[in-house]
């Protein structure tokens, strides 16, 4: 992967990457699909939108790339949300360009549809655009190391993150550093469910009771999975505390998680989580039968609360 450029506009920061044209699988509900590299696929493009305050990767926004040259539109489309092992999430699709030489990226992103709290809150509801200058050359393209894993292919385990200095990786925080009280984790086709309780529910979120958080990272790597459908059932001594739907939230401590307002969890209380609908993100090869891709639906969780 090479680095393009970086930009800055309202509330958003942005990143713009390029490689090598790769084959992906689109997720749409429960369909999953593989995107093979087509004739004049030059390059596959890479965007992450952040919050330039907190370093926050965003998910969510939607995206959409418009390529100029010598300010005549040469590709544009809406691009995928994404999920690779050294990226995270991010944004990106194959594109085809017109030969060598410098262009003009536009990257648009469209207001924030997820629920916002603490500081959040206010924030990243107007859609904004930004240009990046790419130059662009066979050559430079080709020199971009790639590294072949067939030997490793189907082998438990994760490549490791890459380290991208000029802006930040979609890493979920390490159970020390969430807030409250972290009850328990468990694991659902390598999704990682780390789940904490707040006292009172972050400023934003309504709601009398405990905040019941939970964070979804994959298995390796700590990296972000948004765009789930959630839910739990909460019960104590057989009896129902909570049911219903774990909202997917955006918190500048919590990052992003699914949470709900609950009267109270206590130690031995019993959590199911539901994975309802898999991460609406295409995934890069490595992570086609994570998450449910290519093997269908998550397994249901169950904690109890430490």
């Amino acid at each position: 992967m090479e680095m393009s450029g970086t930009g800055k506009q309202g509330d958003y920061a942005f990143g713009l990457m390029y490689s090598y044209a790769h084959r992906f699988w689109n997720v749409n509900g429960d369909s999953v699909s593989k995107t093979e590299i087509q004739n004049g696929d030059d390059v596959h493009l890479m965007a992450t939108v952040w919050d330039p305050e907190t370093m926050t990767v965003l998910p969510e926004t939607g995206l959409s790339v418009e390529i100029y040259r010598d300010d005549s539109l040469v590709s544009q489309e809406a691009i995928y949300p994404m999920l690779s092992q050294p990226m995270g999430f991010h944004y990106g699709a194959n594109f085809g360009l017109d030969g060598d030489g410098e262009y003009t990226v536009r990257l648009s992103v469209g207001a924030l549809p997820t629920r916002r709290s603490g500081a959040f809150q206010g924030r990243f509801s107007e859609p904004t655009t930004v240009e990046i200058p790419f130059e662009y050359s066979q050559q430079a393209k080709e020199e971009i190391m790639v590294k072949q894993m067939e030997d490793e292919s189907g082998t438990p385990g994760a490549v490791d993150p890459m380290k991208m200095e000029m802006m930040p990786s979609s890493t979920a925080p390490a159970e020390d550093d969430l807030p409250g009280r972290v009850i328990g984790s468990g694991m659902s086709n390598d999704a990682k469910f780390v789940v904490t309780v707040l006292d009172t529910p972050p400023a934003g979120i309504d709601g009398d009771g405990q905040y019941v958080a939970v964070s979804a990272r994959s298995r390796y790597n700590r990296m972000i999975l948004p765009a789930m459908g959630l839910e739990g059932t909460l019960s104590r001594g057989g009896e129902t505390v909570y049911e219903g739907e774990f909202v997917r939230t955006l918190d500048p401590d919590l990052n992003y998680h699914y949470g709900a307002v609950v009267t109270g969890v206590e130690p031995g209380d019993k959590l199911l989580l539901q994975t309802t609908v898999q991460p609406q993100t295409a995934r890069h090869e490595g992570y086609e039968t994570a998450f449910g891709g290519l093997m269908g639906g998550m397994e249901d969780v169950t904690i109890t609360a430490e």
